[in-house]
């Protein structure tokens, strides 16, 4: 019997593609890995994933390498975590006449004010919204919508770019930051100005149609949008859940999402659930860890199945609560000393800690996804006992940072060595 392959596209800075090797594994899969540069995932040799390099910005190559893969192996589906990377996946398995995703629906989806049009078009709630190509019409736009406004690339991913902004002056300025690529990405053509929608945060996970879990969120201190605590199962009333459940499923139809792992990002406002976002793709870490963790659920195997023509099960097998914590920057410096991590592993109902930084690093301030530097991960019968572990366990941890000296203070140590 011819070997079977799951081929893997890129990485998240999570690495949690290593999680969809893990699983194709327990489906006798052999998993590939094409990435533009696969030396930089560490888990490619530790878990000896094969890899081949290959320019993955070029769908042609993309597909060509493939089809040598096809001389030797039975390939069974391509997926990724990266937000970038769906639309190739999604090729891959259309090229080879493959169950997965339409790569045209994707694409429509990752462009933030299509998406916009066609859940407004459906009837489905969103925050008000305007495109802007200059300052001038985001200023307008503001002026609109109404201050204080979220101002936003139209694609993009990790909240990167993403800055609440509280009056014309702020609203012209991050325009023309966003328009320039000073935020990491290239130049953009346009930006979102939208509506600062407010009220509680969560993310419903599906495969298909069918509902995996819904977790809640918190966010690091505006004017940014970078995701900070999570907390599973979300605390919501039943009829909060069923609201949620319902926007998120009409989401997914509007959007011609109906095939494998999505992930809605909704807010509970004064109106009712607001759609913030719609990815699709797996939701990212760390809330596929939280849900096996609290109902033992492995969302990366279940999110396989659809390619292996499995029905995905999603029922739970316990009934914990978990939560995470992201370690973050929080002023630029350098690193001088970390405390508390040996100790805080100790502590009952902590599953994990990590740092993914060790003194002598310098540290700069991102505002989005770039910040994040380790996690706290808890669990427990209860969300009291899993908060509280949580909260001792980032009590006892201790960054020590100091500030980069000023340019004179460079200069003159420069001048000492």
């Amino acid at each position: 019997m011819t070997e079977r392959v799951l081929i893997l596209i890129e990485d998240s800075p999570t690495g949690a593609c290593r999680k969809f090797a893990q699983a194709a594994r327990r489906f006798d899969l052999r998993p590939v890995m094409l990435s533009n540069n696969p030396t930089r995932m560490s888990y490619i040799a530790a878990d000896e994933v094969d890899a081949i390099q290959v320019d993955t910005g070029d769908i042609g190559a993309i597909i060509d390498a493939c089809e040598q893969l096809t001389l030797t192996y039975d390939i069974v589906g391509s997926t990724t975590v990266s937000e970038v990377f769906c639309p190739m996946a999604a090729m891959v398995c259309r090229h080879f006449g493959l169950p997965g995703p339409d790569p045209e629906a994707i694409k429509r989806c990752q462009d933030k004010f299509v998406q916009r049009q066609l859940l407004t078009k459906s009837g489905i709630p969103t925050p008000a919204y305007r495109l802007a190509r200059d300052a001038v019409a985001a200023i307008k736009a503001a002026a609109e919508v109404g201050l204080p406004v979220i101002v936003k690339p139209v694609t993009g991913r990790g909240s990167s770019g993403v800055k609440l902004c509280r009056d014309l002056n702020e609203v012209a300025e991050h325009t023309d930051f966003l328009l320039a690529g000073k935020h990491g990405l290239p130049p953009l053509p346009n930006v979102l100005v939208e509506e600062f929608a407010r009220g509680s945060f969560y993310t419903v996970s599906t495969i298909g149609s069918e509902v995996a879990a819904i977790s809640a969120a918190d966010f690091s201190e505006l004017p940014y949008f970078t995701m900070r605590q999570f907390t599973f199962p979300a605390h919501l009333t039943s009829d909060e859940n069923d609201r949620v459940v319902a926007v998120a499923l009409q989401s997914l139809q509007a959007l011609g999402l109906g095939w494998g792992p999505v992930n809605t990002e909704i807010r509970i406002t004064s109106r009712g659930p607001v759609v913030i976002e719609v990815n699709p793709r797996i939701v990212g870490a760390p809330e596929p860890e939280l849900i096996r963790l609290a109902h033992g659920i492995d969302l990366y195997a279940e999110a396989l199945k659809p390619f292996l023509d499995l029905q995905p099960d999603l029922r739970k097998t316990r009934s914990h609560a978990a939560a995470a914590r992201w370690l973050m920057v929080e002023q630029n410096g350098l690193l001088q000393e970390i405390s508390g991590e040996r100790e805080a592993r100790a502590i009952p109902g902590i599953t994990d800690v990590e740092l993914k930084v060790e003194a002598g690093t310098p540290l700069v301030w991102h505002g989005s996804f770039q910040d994040v530097i380790g996690h706290v991960f808890a669990a427990s019968p209860s969300p009291g006992r899993t908060d509280a572990a949580l909260r001792q366990a980032l009590d006892l941890i201790k960054l020590s940072v100091v500030p980069f000296p000023k340019r004179k203070d460079k200069e003159q140590l420069a001048n000492v060595e």
